[in-house]
């Protein structure tokens, strides 16, 4: 039996990546985006669309610049992240000095990310469930600390 073969028993095979960290993490993050991903798709919206409309919804009047800072997101991937949400009709833009536009969400957005913020409650709950209460706290604030955000 070669090793590209489908009749492999792969559990007897030695992981050695079973203690790393990272590993761990990054099973754990492809995991929840894809459930997270997969949930979105009958509200027509991935992971990002979601994310930024909650962000407008909480914080009205952002620029597409602070959104970028705080989700992380390169300035050249948020003009088509905000390019489709206009054409979609999901936000508006509202000029606020020389070139700075503050965005805030249509009526067909605040039903968008109602609908959207439903699903994703779903989604959390069924992974905390994973967890239990116990973990929780110190599951978020051990993950903080990695991503260098303590606060």
């Amino acid at each position: 039996m070669d090793a590209g073969s489908p009749d492999k028993d792969v559990s007897r095979v030695p992981d050695p990546l079973e203690d790393l960290l990272g590993y761990w993490l990054r099973r754990a993050s492809t995991a929840m985006m894809a459930d997270l991903g997969s949930s979105l798709a009958p509200a027509d919206l991935r992971p990002t669309e979601a994310t930024i409309l909650i962000l407008i919804r909480a914080n009205p009047g952002l620029t597409q610049s602070d959104i970028g800072r705080v989700l992380g997101i390169a300035r050249a991937n948020m003009a088509p992240l905000m390019g489709g949400l206009l054409k979609r009709g999901f936000i508006q833009k509202s000029r606020v000095d020389g070139r700075s536009q503050s965005l805030a969400l249509t009526e067909l957005g605040v039903d968008k990310v109602c609908a959207a913020q439903t699903i994703i409650d779903a989604h959390e709950a069924r992974f905390r469930d994973r967890l239990g209460v116990a973990l929780l706290p110190d599951m978020i604030t051990a993950l903080r600390t990695l991503a260098g955000s303590e606060t």
